[in-house]
């Protein structure tokens, strides 16, 4: 997409001043034409009309100059008509000797006249060509801007900004070893020379997003106090054909006259598609990913240049640009763990004043699945919240209301529900609470509410008691049964017509989750061990496998839906006097904690095999 050049602040200064310039001339040289031209805002009136009212007596005074006569005429204190004579005197026009009017003659002045003269030629020819010439500079600066199109946008950051070290870097310890290599590479490379090792030419950096990527490779560039050229992958990209691998070259000429250097290109897939999926010869896209593989490892590769680029879809990378030579280290930058995660919110409430009911280990654990950018979040939040209240200090209550926040949306209260709302919102999410609780291979439940959040008219949350790294069939199906817990729960108190579309999110995650089990994670029945994953190319989606192959892959999700729905059904039916008692305390409290939650359902009994499969 093609970008709009900005001109920069000094040029609109300058352009500015320049302007100010020959306007301010113009009135000046104005005003000075108006000053040297005689009678320039007077009447003209003939000369037989001036003499015969001057002889009349209308006429009080007449200012001679040469030819030139200024008229005050009677009741007036200053010339307001002029007009010319003939040679020779006033009187010689007609005017007589006893008229009672004031005859002022004045001697001609030859510099006045030259002055007037030099400004009334040359004064217009002077405002024309500065005007010319202002024009050409603005033609001049825009062919600038056109020619600095194809420039690199990238920003160097150098010893003047603020260094980000690996210590500051929480969490990650194997990217953060790997990245140390490089680190040494570009600070000691005669010692790798020596053994005839060579500098790894790129590293790419994958993960998803707010793992902190861009971090980790300003704290290589800190650490080995080198120049670091940093730009998004979409900057190369404008609708003009090779604007984009102008720019590479570009930049990595910047980069090697800085040498040792770092280029990190951020979003990296925005040019780096696969080119057999893109359709087209000679594209733009493919032009800049041209020239980025030949800089990367052309003819000329001693050049002490380092790429690092970041993506969260490195599947979508084109293989030219994976292979050894190009990037030679892949570095997966992944989700913190507990323990991680401990040390990332230690740095980000490190300057924050923290009550002592404040136990970030505890959020720690709470926090699965979130990244470091998730976990700032929730530090700002926290904060946020204290300032809002007027307190100096951050609560226990402050930390957990963030994190609730960031994690499934703030609370809508503003809201209002109705009765018949607020008791099929109850009931909907104590099926889901339930479900969830009963079933042996889900997690437990943390918080249950029906005070709006986000998008949905209640939440029950369920937290994992501690990190996973594998999810079993189980697990899965479990997660499916309490999804439809609440679908369940309307259809057992409010009959089969009687289920809303209260459920509505929670069927598409349901079903989202159970193509995904027989597709890509070959868990169906009966396509048990196989994987059928989707393609994308220039003309759409593309499968890769057959008509015949897609009814049984909807016929397994079918099946896992039925089952999940029966499953939630039944423990539900088993347990309906706790399903009425804990809808009852919702409609009460609108919240309920972990704890209570679990001496409310105290006694449940989850039914036997024959029942959940039946």
């Amino acid at each position: 997409m093609a970008t709009k050049n900005q001109p920069q602040k000094g040029k609109v200064s300058k352009i500015t001043r320049l302007t100010a310039f020959w306007v301010i001339a113009c009135l000046i040289g104005l005003a000075v034409i108006s000053l040297f031209t005689p009678g320039g805002n007077l009447k003209e009136v003939p000369i037989n009309e001036v003499v015969s009212r001057a002889n009349a007596g209308k006429v009080v005074k007449l200012d001679i100059t040469g030819n030139d006569i200024e008229v005050t005429v009677k009741g007036e204190d200053r010339p307001t008509e002029k007009t010319i004579k003939e040679d020779g005197t006033i009187y010689d026009q007609g005017l007589k000797k006893d008229a009672k009017v004031q005859v002022n003659v004045k001697q001609p002045s030859v510099a006045g006249d030259v002055i007037l003269s030099v400004i009334t030629i040359f004064l217009p020819i002077a405002i024309i060509i500065g005007f010319f010439m202002f024009m050409m500079r603005q033609a001049q600066g825009q062919n600038n801007q056109a020619m600095s199109f194809g420039k690199s946008k990238a920003k160097l950051y150098g010893a003047d900004k603020k260094k980000v070290l690996f210590k500051d870097v929480a969490g990650n310890e194997a990217a953060k070893q790997d990245l140390e290599e490089i680190v040494d590479f570009l600070k000691f490379p005669k010692k790798y020379e020596q053994l005839g090792a060579k500098i790894p030419r790129g590293v790419l950096l994958s993960g998803s997003p707010g793992t902190g990527k861009t971090m980790m490779a300003r704290a290589v560039a800190s650490e080995a106090g080198v120049p670091f050229f940093s730009i998004s992958g979409s900057e190369f990209v404008e609708m003009f054909a090779g604007v984009g691998a102008s720019r590479v070259r570009d930049l990595f000429s910047k980069a090697k006259k800085n040498a040792p250097s770092i280029i990190f290109v951020d979003e990296i897939d925005a040019v780096a598609h696969k080119r057999d999926t893109r359709g087209g010869n000679g594209r733009e896209d493919e032009q800049t990913l041209n020239q980025i593989l030949v800089e990367m490892d052309g003819f000329d590769n001693e050049t002490g240049v380092i790429v690092i680029a970041a993506t969260n879809r490195a599947d979508m990378l084109d293989p030219a640009l994976l292979r050894p030579g190009r990037f030679d280290r892949r570095i997966t930058i992944t989700l913190p763990e507990r323990a991680d995660r401990l040390e990332i919110l230690k740095v980000h409430f490190k300057n924050k004043p923290l009550d002592s009911s404040v136990d970030l280990d505890k959020l720690a654990a709470k926090t699965a699945g979130s990244s470091g950018a998730d976990l700032a979040n929730i530090a700002n939040e926290a904060a946020i919240n204290t300032a809002r209240a007027n307190r100096k200090t951050i609560t226990g209550e402050d930390v957990d209301s963030a994190f609730e926040k960031v994690a499934i949306g703030p609370e809508r209260k503003s809201k209002i529900m109705n009765d018949k709302d607020r008791e099929l919102s109850a009931y909907h999410e104590a099926g889901h609470a339930i479900v969830g609780h009963i079933l042996p291979d889900s997690d437990p439940v943390h918080k249950v509410t029906i005070i709006p959040r986000g998008q949905t008219g209640g939440v029950t949350w369920f937290l994992p008691p501690e990190d996973k790294s594998y999810t079993s069939v189980y697990e899965f199906k479990d997660i499916l049964a309490r999804a439809l817990g609440g679908r369940m729960a309307e259809k057992i108190v409010y009959g089969d017509d009687g289920v809303t579309t209260g459920a509505g999110s929670d069927l598409k995650h349901a079903s989202e989750m159970a193509r995904s089990m027989v597709t890509e994670e070959g868990m169906g029945s009966g396509l048990r061990n196989q994987v059928f994953t989707e393609d994308r190319d220039f003309f759409g989606v593309v499968k890769p496998y057959s008509d015949q192959t897609a009814e049984k892959i909807d016929e397994e999700v079918a099946k896992l839906m039925a089952e999940a729905g029966k499953r939630a059904e039944v423990v539900l039916a088993e347990n309906r006097k706790y399903l009425d008692g804990l809808a009852k305390v919702l409609l009460d409290k609108e919240t309920i904690e972990e704890e209570e939650v679990g001496k409310i359902l105290k006694g449940t009994t989850l039914p036997g095999t024959a029942k959940l499969h039946n």
